[in-house]
């Protein structure tokens, strides 16, 4: 498996509860791991990517894994619903309530040519001198 970064240089800070964006970042990095060992065949990358547009702060998790059915999308923040056999379908549930709770905004979307990207972003605060 490869893991790569490319974070960006200067980021506004982010005003927030650190622990709790950590454990975001950490489930986002989990999930896409877990989807990545579930592939037999192919590439398995995973991308861990920061940027700045405006104030706003993006973090990207991007998988090679299997993906996630189009029709699903936007169910897999939904309390309780899963994918996986073992899943109790709350820590996507969880991350976006923390994310909301933050200002921000949490999406999933289709990583080309396979797998998916969670994405959120945050209001930065002040930049960095």
């Amino acid at each position: 498996m490869s893991v790569q970064t490319r974070f960006a240089d200067g980021l506004c800070l982010i005003e927030g509860d650190r622990v709790q964006l950590q454990q975001v970042i950490l489930n986002l990095i989990l999930n896409a791991v877990e989807a990545i060992e579930a592939v037999e065949m192919g590439p398995r990358d995973l991308l861990i990517s920061t940027e700045q547009v405006g104030k706003e702060i993006g973090v990207a998790v991007r998988d090679s894994g299997p993906g996630i059915d189009p029709t699903h999308l936007e169910h897999v923040f939904e309390a309780f619903y899963t994918t996986k056999p073992s899943g109790t379908g709350m820590e996507l549930s969880i991350c976006r309530s923390i994310i909301d709770a933050h200002g921000g905004r949490l999406w999933v979307q289709a990583n080309e040519p396979r797998g998916a990207v969670f994405r959120f972003t945050l209001h930065g605060a002040e930049a960095r001198s």
